[in-house]
This record gives structure tokens, C-alpha cells and sequence, in this order.
């Protein structure tokens, strides 16, 4: 008797099941990964979390959105960055399963699971899985945002269309490039016959009555903040760095898809066995109409982006390499025709498995190894939930008054400013960043500076001691990393500013 995988048979007999569990599984691996491996959050989230407490129309970290919905879910959680965590992994969940009901819109149902399982590959290199911000909440709005495009251009559903003006406000309040985002979408829809149709109804009037109203409150920040400046173009002598920049850029893109080139090579005839009947996986003919939109939104937003970062000389891929990249499988799916054979399905799936797993692997290597060479510290090994605790004790002890704001070093402040109490961050190298709170209020109310201690006597750096003239440095405390290895102790310099009146 012929044999088929139960994968394979899966796929076409339950390919939604299969979405749902391959998602799934990859959300519960970072949520263990974060759990175990995580004493303190990842990049700037907890910066993040610090102005998302504050709850203002915006700040200079972009758009309100994702700092309120972090804020949220850490509340929600009684104050863990489980909630957080669980935030940033549904975000990856939506994202997943939009696409999977895009591609099956597209190419039937059992190749969007091809599809689906290609682009978690390249989210899996690409971008941060909890590390939530813009970039973890732009990605599932700009699947919806491409789901619902295509149910107006080529399946004719008006009533999709208050769906897209909901999802394109909220991504103007998530992201900066969100206007070059639905610029795309503009270009698109005016230059093929398919697009332009939709457009000549009153939908579309209706839809950016909507937009207009949820991007209000932050347009009007924006104005009233000044900062809508356009960005100063590179003279001639700076356009060689920059594009040597932009190529970085697209390698660097071109690198995190690596996994597709290499499964689609791995399911060539190179590696058939003789004799072998592969199965295939079918779908029905696409028209000239999806073809096109997916080649263009594989292709366009990713080379936009990188033109633009290249231009501006930013050291990212503007929108996030996540979001420039969520069609990619999709494209290649569909270039790969109508009856795509599955060879060598068992090599094929440990590909698949570990070019998934590889950067969780990773982070967990990283976390437990490198402390032992001594070359580095990892940020997330960091006690923040000591930290928090010893300061806050501190400043009640000695004051008997609840910390109500810490200024000093960035990143330090903000693991104590996620203590149950939330005190303020107060960025005080630039007062600017944070407005809710300034010099003469933070002297008011009094606070804690804290820095990394370079001596045993805790001395405050000179920038510290000039914007806090007469600071009484404590003795320095020392934390323990959660793999401490050959480092060194994080030694953290510390002084209090006593509130007036005490």
C-alpha cells in the first residue's frame, strides 16, 4: 500500500487544525522560553511600560497604541510581564491566522497552510517574538489590513470596508509607517482596473471618515508638539554610505528569509528518492488579479522600506522586517503553481522545525553560555524583580514615603518603575521625554538616581552629579544575574533625593 504522512494528510484533509497547532506550539515555546529564561524584559519594553503608565496621547517612542495596550496587559496581569508576554504572542497568533484565511482566499485552503508555515520561518528570524511594541502590534494589523484590501479588490465585499477603515486607524495610532504602509495600498488599488473599481462607490468616503476621526487625537499631538518636520535629505557626499547602508538593510532581510530558499531546494527532484511518488498538495488556478497583489505586497513594502531607511540612514528597516515580510510565503506559493509535491516530507518538516526552534534555542544558549566567556552581559538575566523591591523598601524606610519617581540611568530606572507602586520615570539627561514630570517636581516629591557603580564607594557619574548638585551616593548594591558565570555582580549606585517637608 502507497504511504502518505499523517501531516500531509492533515493538510489536506484539516489544514486549519495544522495552522492552529503549528501557531500555537511556537507561542507556547516563547511563553516557556520568557517564563524560565527571563528575570527582566526584553530591549525597551519596560521603558516602554514606563511611559505607557503615564498614558499619554504621545511621546516620542511614536504612536499611543501599543504603549497603552502594553500598560493594559501588565495591569491585567497583577503586575507580571506574563501579561505582556501573552500580549506580544497573541499579536503573533492574529498575525498567523489572518494570513492563513488571506492565503486561503488565494490559493484554497491547503496550500495557505504551505504558506503560513514559509512565513513563520521568516517571522521566526526577522523580528522579536516578545519584545512587544509598534513592531509586534503593526504586524497582525497590517495582515487584517491586507485580508480585508483583498475581500474589496478581488472578492467585491463592501462591507468589509468598515473593517479596513477600523484597522487603518488603528494602525496610524500604532506606527510611523503607517502612511507609507496605505500609500501602498493607494498605489495599488489606483493602478490595476480590479482596485480602482471599488473606489468609485461611497464606501471609501465613509471609510476615511473613520480613519480621520481614530487618527485625530495624535495628529493633533503632533501638531502641537512640533515634531512633524520632514527629514532632511543626504547631500551628495553621504549617498555611497547610505546606500552601502540600504544593502545591509536588504541582506539583512534576504537573511532572516534564508529558511525558504533553503526548504524550497530541499523539495527539488535533486533530492527525490527513485521511485518515489510525492504527494501533492492542489489548489485551483490563481487569477491574474491575487497574482499580482500578492507579488506586489511581497515585494513592494519590503524594497520601500529599505530605500527609505536607506535615504533617512536608520539602522532598521522602517515598519519592521515582520511586517515587510508577512506575504513572503505567500509569493512563493504561488509561484511555485497549482500542484506543489511534497518530497522528502520527513527531511522537510525537521527543516521546517528547526529553522522555528533555532532562535528560541538560541536565546536559551545565550542566556546560560555566554556569561561563562565573561564577553557580555544579557539584559534579560537582570533581577529586575530585586531591583524594583530594594529601591522601593529603601525609599520608604529611609523617608517614610512611597517612591513616587526614579531618574538616573535609563534602562535601570525603568526596572524600578515596574514595582507594584509604578513610580515615574524621570529621564533626566532629557527632561523633554518625560513631561509629566520635570526637575522642580521630582526635588518635590523626591526619588531615587540610581547608575551602575564603577567604584565600591558608589561615586555618581559627573552628568548626574551636575543635574543633581549635592547628591549623597549610598553604598552601591550588588545583584546577583541569573547566570552570574564569570562576570562580574551588577553593582548599582544609588542615592536618594528626599521629598520637601521631610
Amino acid at each position: 500500500m502507497r504511504f502518505t504522512s499523517l501531516v500531509i494528510e492533515l493538510i489536506r484533509a484539516r489544514p486549519r487544525l495544522i495552522v492552529w497547532i503549528a501557531v500555537l506550539l511556537q507561542a507556547a515555546m516563547w511563553l516557556f522560553v520568557a517564563l524560565v529564561f527571563y528575570r527582566s524584559p526584553p530591549g525597551t519594553l519596560a521603558t516602554l511600560l514606563a511611559f505607557g503608565r503615564e498614558y499619554q496621547v504621545g511621546t516620542d517612542l511614536g504612536p499611543p497604541l501599543p504603549v497603552w495596550l502594553a500598560d493594559i496587559a501588565y495591569r491585567a496581569a497583577g503586575g507580571h510581564m506574563f501579561g505582556v508576554y501573552v500580549l506580544a504572542e497573541l499579536c503573533e497568533i492574529a498575525t498567523f491566522i489572518t494570513l492563513y484565511y488571506l492565503s486561503r482566499a488565494v490559493v484554497g485552503s491547503q496550500q495557505a497552510v504551505l504558506a503560513v508555515l514559509l512565513t513563520m520561518t521568516v517571522l521566526a528570524f526577522s523580528s522579536s517574538a516578545l519584545d512587544f511594541g509598534p513592531l509586534v502590534l503593526a504586524r497582525p494589523l497590517w495582515a487584517l489590513l491586507l485580508l480585508h484590501s483583498w475581500q474589496i479588490i478581488g472578492q467585491r465585499r463592501g462591507n468589509a470596508w468598515f473593517a479596513w477603515s477600523i484597522e487603518a486607524g488603528l494602525l496610524l495610532l500604532t506606527t510611523p509607517a503607517a502612511i507609507f504602509l496605505l500609500l501602498l495600498l493607494v498605489v495599488f488599488a489606483v493602478s490595476t482596473a480590479g482596485g480602482r473599481r471599488p473606489l468609485r462607490a461611497l464606501d471609501p468616503l465613509f471609510a476615511l471618515i473613520v480613519v480621520a476621526v481614530l487618527a485625530l487625537p495624535y495628529a493633533v499631538w503632533l501638531m502641537r508638539a512640533e515634531t512633524l518636520v520632514m527629514p532632511a535629505l543626504p547631500q551628495v557626499a553621504e549617498l555611497k554610505a547610505r546606500a552601502l547602508q540600504a544593502a545591509w538593510l536588504l541582506g539583512g532581510l534576504v537573511l532572516g528569509a534564508a529558511a525558504i530558499p533553503a526548504l524550497t531546494f530541499l523539495n527539488t527532484g535533486l533530492f527525490a528518492g527513485k521511485g518515489e511518488e510525492p504527494p501533492i498538495i492542489y489548489r485551483p488556478p490563481v487569477e491574474s488579479l491575487a497574482r499580482n497583489f500578492v507579488y506586489f505586497f511581497a515585494l513592494a513594502p519590503a524594497l520601500g522600506a529599505v530605500l527609505i531607511s536607506g535615504l533617512l540612514g536608520l539602522d532598521s528597516v522602517v515598519g519592521g522586517a515582520g511586517v515587510v515580510l508577512v506575504m513572503s510565503g505567500l509569493a512563493v506559493v504561488v509561484a511555485a503553481g497549482d500542484l506543489i509535491a511534497m518530497r522528502r516530507a520527513r527531511m522537510l518538516r525537521m527543516v521546517w522545525a528547526a529553522a522555528v526552534v533555532a532562535p528560541a534555542v538560541g536565546v536559551v544558549l545565550a542566556v546560560l553560555l555566554l556569561p561563562w566567556t565573561g564577553t557580555g552581559e544579557i539584559a534579560t538575566s537582570m533581577p529586575a524583580r530585586a531591583i524594583s523591591d530594594f529601591f522601593d523598601e529603601s525609599f520608604a524606610r529611609r523617608t517614610n514615603h512611597r517612591l513616587r519617581a526614579v531618574a538616573g540611568e535609563t534602562s535601570l530606572a525603568s526596572l524600578i518603575t515596574l514595582h507594584s507602586g509604578r513610580p515615574h520615570l524621570f529621564i533626566d539627561a532629557d527632561p523633554a521625554r518625560t513631561p509629566w514630570i520635570n526637575q522642580a517636581k521630582f526635588s518635590e516629591t523626591g526619588g531615587v538616581v540610581v547608575w551602575r557603580a564603577s567604584d565600591t564607594a558608589g561615586t555618581p557619574p559627573p552628568d548626574i552629579l551636575k543635574r543633581f548638585p549635592g547628591l549623597v551616593p549610598e553604598v552601591p548594591r550588588a545583584f546577583e544575574w541569573l547566570v552570574t558565570g564569570r562576570q562580574q555582580l551588577l553593582r548599582v549606585g544609588w542615592a536618594i533625593v528626599r521629598p520637601k517637608g521631610t
